[in-house]
């Protein structure tokens, strides 16, 4: 068996880039991380030996549109690497402004392509086609499909064209050879799936029409001619070429030319003499809409042709019931059958056969050496399994035979009829991995892509149904969750029922209560094929299976397993191999579990009153570890936030490491999609307490990432929670958190009212922390809509309290919205005293998050009071602070305000870069209020640069989004830049009209001329 890992143990390294990126230790896969790590080692290995330097490799990953921190993660990836990989600082080399892979030619499959096509060459300089032929075979064996598999950007699509390319063309070249070497019917397959994947390909579609015609198909050649024609007409309006008309002429008067050559050379592989009885052939039906299974039905030939004198090549193949198995095996089975002339026998095992018992092992040898005309008359069987087993070895000796068996459920029958001779082929499907199936080559098969799953509904209910409906089509290939046999089963039902639109079905199967019935038609059913698998299950693994299902996540980690189902880490992560074994769960990642959505649907069929009292308590113990969890790693991420009572005694089972912030952060953000439907689990299955607690616990991420919406939602939950629960002070908790997701979404009418019902709460209880932060929230509000006066008395008030109460994180928040208020009114002596504080503050905390506000916060004021230089080394200080890890909305902010300095300063071509990479991240998602101030500032460095079209549109954005959220302040500022910016551009009414709204504005904010920003 493979596993995969991070790092090896032991035996020698392969990379493999002709395919999906692999890289192996011996027979184990190593995990390379993300999409940025594979996508830097695969440009290293296209060009393996040579530097690339840094800018090639991001612009390899990220093409025209890479992040500013491009770069950075580049070097960060090759470290990634270096660590994933056994001496990767020896493979992965650091050159100059670059880096450099250093791997031998049998270390890498590219290479390996390129010395095989050299030996063809030499082979055919020499006159040997024949060992050309075996070189090139055994090339065009390493392919197994596009680089990356088609997630890659245009740098490297480019060069898996050009790859593609050279595939094709010693394809090409084999099949010449082999056509001269006197070949003919036996190539008509391959090159039947050539000329399918490239259809315009001439040379291709010309070796096609000999092989048929020198097989006796002459109609079936001039059929390929006309189809080329027609193709060739509509897609590039040109007739075929020269070559292909000299054979489609030579083929309509049976040209002498074109006759086979005699045979005049032996086969790699020869096979031995014809059986004295009829071999036989037992395969079912190939299907005719076979589709997609490109890459796994390489692979699997790939495996099925490797060469092995020792014994017989066993080929097996797992997956999830539904998963086209028996279909990609049957494919394969008839792919290969001509290198089988002794026999291609099929064996269905019915270990999940629908009201049947699985095929005994004595009983499927006698089935087997019966098809073989065992026993003869006269004779007969052994009684024994040992007996018939011995017979059925001795019978395929020295024969080669493809035996095909299907729906096993053990590998002790496997062995049984394990053939003896090295000639044979067993190719086996099974629901669950037979690990002690010894020397099988495995391929797990998973769900069909997106696209596979379209051109499977295109083929079966045609181009012009599925034209006609394309988003529906896609909805149904989504709902169907891309699993061949739910698709099967609606396409089936279309076909059936031409009346009914693809949209109808589609909005039948969006009922997750009916979706299994939908799916189900004759004998398939998606829930028989996945209730078989269930029941196959022990007693223990069932009611696991069962209770894994009410976890409301996508990915389920073994840790909140075992507090869903009550019991050891290590006991959960073997029930969920034991239901990976059999594909009743997946494993995105190492340590992550999760189920299909059609599996889901079925588990929901199994629960009823009978379990309610079980499930109930698991979702319990799963709410208590949420809550306990999200406690450890708030302590972690935000030590200096109030800690409050739960009312909930803490779980005891077992907890992730939390103990330092990067592992907190990865692990909030794995858990995020997860957590926010735990909050809605715990609303609608009564338990509010859990809710609210967890709700006050996950806004803390999610104010810190920025997924305001969420915020919001999550809060508006808690609130309505707490109402229902009548606990005052869980609801001026999720008041108080309430206000602050309105701020940041411009929300501030309402924000204000948010904020008095919680201060009245607050002041209720005597909770002076909330009632402080509650003072700060509406200080917050009343800046924004303009109102300075009232603001100062709310945040002052904050201030005051807080310093009483000790509260040094929730004081350094008051004094950054108090210096912001400042700046805002044009006090910037004030806004840089109070940021000057809040950046102490922050600094004590050690809250580089804090710290960068508040730079910038002191940065602005000093701007304002002329202070260009002074401002320039704060904004250089905050920079130093913007990693992944901030804000990107603050990060965009310093880089406009480092903007406006460095223009100031008279540095242009710093200043544009700064502007570029500021309006990026702003664009890439940043709030309202932000984002209008962050316009704002750009539009008056362009202003200031002349470029008035462009600051004209800025400014227009600033004012619409200040506008939308009532943010007066910088409404103004974008009023006076609108006015500016047409005045350069020679429209005096209108930026007369603006400047007007503009100084109404601020004069009702009390913001005097020479206060403002200019």
């Amino acid at each position: 068996m493979r596993g995969s890992k991070v790092a090896g143990g032991g035996g020698p390294l392969r990379f493999n880039l002709l395919g999906a990126l692999e890289v192996w230790e011996g027979g184990t896969k190593l995990r390379l991380g993300g999409a940025i790590q594979e996508r830097v080692l695969l440009m290293l290995l296209l060009e393996s030996g040579k530097m690339l330097p840094v800018s090639r490799l991001v612009e390899a990953v990220w093409d025209e549109d890479p992040p500013a921190t491009a770069p950075h993660q580049v070097r960060k990836a090759v470290a990634d690497l270096r660590r994933r990989i056994p001496g990767g600082s020896e493979t992965l080399v650091t050159e100059g402004p670059g880096y450099r892979v250093v791997v031998t030619e049998t270390q890498l499959d590219l290479a390996e392509f390129d010395a095989r096509l050299r030996t063809a060459k030499e082979a055919l300089a020499a006159g040997n086609p024949a060992r050309a032929v075996e070189a090139l075979q055994a090339t065009l064996a390493l392919w197994r499909g596009p680089l990356l598999s088609g997630e890659s950007t245009p740098v490297i699509e480019r060069a898996s064209v050009m790859l593609e390319e050279r595939r094709l063309a010693a394809a090409e070249q084999l099949f010449d050879l082999r056509l001269g070497l006197g070949e003919s019917a036996e190539l008509v397959v391959d090159l039947r799936q050539l000329v399918h994947q490239n259809p315009l390909r001439e040379t291709l579609r010309g070796q096609l029409m000999l092989a048929l015609y020198r097989s006796g198909r002459q109609a079936a050649a001039l059929e390929e001619y006309a189809e080329a024609r027609r193709l060739l007409g509509e897609e590039l309006g040109i007739d075929p070429g020269p070559e292909l008309t000299r054979l489609h002429e030579g083929i309509l008067r049976e040209s002498p030319e074109l006759a086979a050559a005699p045979k005049s050379w032996e086969a790699p592989s020869p096979l031995p003499a014809a059986p004295e009885i009829k071999a036989p052939s037992t395969l079912p039906h190939d299907l005719a809409d076979f589709t997609g299974r490109d890459r796994e039905l390489q692979e699997l030939l790939g495996y099925a042709r490797h060469e092995d004198d020792r014994a017989t090549r066993i080929v097996a193949i797992d997956g999830m019931g539904g998963s086209g198995k028996t279909t990609l095996a049957v494919r394969a089975a008839h792919l290969l059958a001509g290198a089988y002339p002794d026999g291609q026998i099929h064996i269905d095992l019915r270990g999940y056969t629908p009201g049947e018992q699985p095929v005994a092992t004595g009983a499927a040898l006698a089935s087997l050496l019966r098809t073989m005309g065992v026993p003869g008359p006269g004779q007969q069987l052994p009684e024994d399994d040992a007996g018939r087993a011995a017979l059925w070895r001795a019978t395929l000796r020295g024969k080669r035979v493809l035996l095909l068996v299907d729906n096993a459920t053990e590998a002790g029958t496997i062995l049984h009829l394990l053939p003896a001779s090295p000639d044979c082929l067993l190719l086996v499907t099974s629901r669950a991995r037979l690990v002690d199936l010894d020397g099988a080559d495995w391929i797990s098969i998973g769900l069909m892509s997106p696209e596979e799953s379209a051109t499977l509904i295109e083929d079966i209910l045609g181009s012009q149904r599925v034209s006609a409906e394309p988003e529906a089509a896609a909805e149904l290939a989504r709902l169907c969750g891309y699993l061949p046999l739910a698709l099967r089963i609606a396409t089936a039902r279309l076909r059936n029922r031409p009346r009914w639109t693809l949209a109808y079905l589609v909005e039948r199967l969006r009922d997750e209560t009916r979706r299994l019935d939908e799916l189900s038609l004759g004998e398939r059913s998606i829930a028989a094929t996945l209730r078989l698998s269930y029941q196959a299950l022990d007693k223990d693994s069932r009611t696991a299976f069962r209770t894994l299902a009410l976890h409301p996540g996508g990915d389920i980690d073994v840790y909140s397993a075992a507090a869903l189902l009550g019991m050891d880490v290590r006991i959960a992560e073997d029930t969920l191999e034991r239901l990976l074994d059999v594909h009743l769960v997946l494993q995105p990642e190492i340590g992550l579990y999760t189920m299909h959505d059609l599996v889901r649907s079925f588990v929901r069929s199994l629960r009823g009153e009978p379990t309610a009292q079980d499930d109930g308590a698991a979702v319990e113990r799963l709410l208590d570890y949420y809550l306990t969890a999200t406690e450890a790693a708030c302590e972690v991420l935000f030590p200096g936030r109030r800690r409050r009572p739960t009312g909930i005694p803490p779980s005891t089972a077992e907890l992730p490491d939390l103990t330092h912030e990067k592992l907190a952060q990865v692990w909030f953000s794995r858990e995020h999609p997860g957590l926010l439907s735990l909050v809605t689990l715990a609303e609608r299955s009564g338990h509010d307490r859990h809710a609210v607690c967890l709700a006050r616990n996950l806004v803390f991420h999610l104010n810190a990432r920025g997924h305001l919406q969420e915020f919001a939602q999550l809060c508006r939950l808690a609130v309505t929670a707490a109402r229902r629960l009548g606990d005052l002070d869980l609801l001026g908790v999720s008041l108080s958190n309430l206000g602050v997701a309105c701020w940041k979404l411009g929300r501030y009418e309402e924000g204000v009212k948010v904020a008095e019902e919680g201060r009245d709460v607050a002041a209720r209880l005597g909770d002076r922390h909330t009632q402080a932060h509650t003072e700060s929230t509406l200080g917050l509000y009343k800046s924004l809509l303009g109102r300075f006066p009232e603001a100062l008395a709310h945040l002052q008030w904050a201030i005051t309290c807080e310093r009483e109460l000790d509260s040094p994180r929730a004081e350094a928040e008051s004094l950054t919205a108090l210096s912001a208020l400042y700046e805002q009114w044009g006090k910037y002596q004030e806004a840089a005293g109070a940021a000057r504080r809040a950046m102490r503050l922050a600094e004590q905390l050690g809250r580089k998050g804090g710290k960068l506000v508040a730079l910038t916060d002191l940065a602005l004021a000093q701007t304002g009071l002329g202070d260009y230089a002074e401002a320039d080394e704060t904004l250089a200080l905050a920079r130093q602070l913007c990693d992944e890890s901030m804000d990107q909305g603050h990060v965009a902010m310093t880089l406009a305000l480092s903007a406006d300095i460095a223009q100031r300063l008279d540095r242009p071509n710093e200043s544009s870069g700064f502007a570029d990479r500021a309006l990026a991240l702003a664009q890439a998602g940043s709030s309202p209020l932000r984002q209008a101030k962050l316009e704002n500032v750009i539009g008056r460095v362009l202003r200031r640069k002349q470029e008035y079209a462009s600051a004209l549109a800025l400014h227009s954005s600033a004012h619409e989004l200040a506008s939308s959220v009532g943010h007066r302040v910088e409404e103004a500022y974008a009023l006076a830049g609108l006015a500016g910016a047409a005045a350069a551009l020679g429209d005096e009414g209108w930026a007369a009209e603006h400047a007007a709204q503009a100084e109404e504005l601020f004069s009702a904010m009390g913001i005097p001329p020479n206060a403002r920003r200019t």
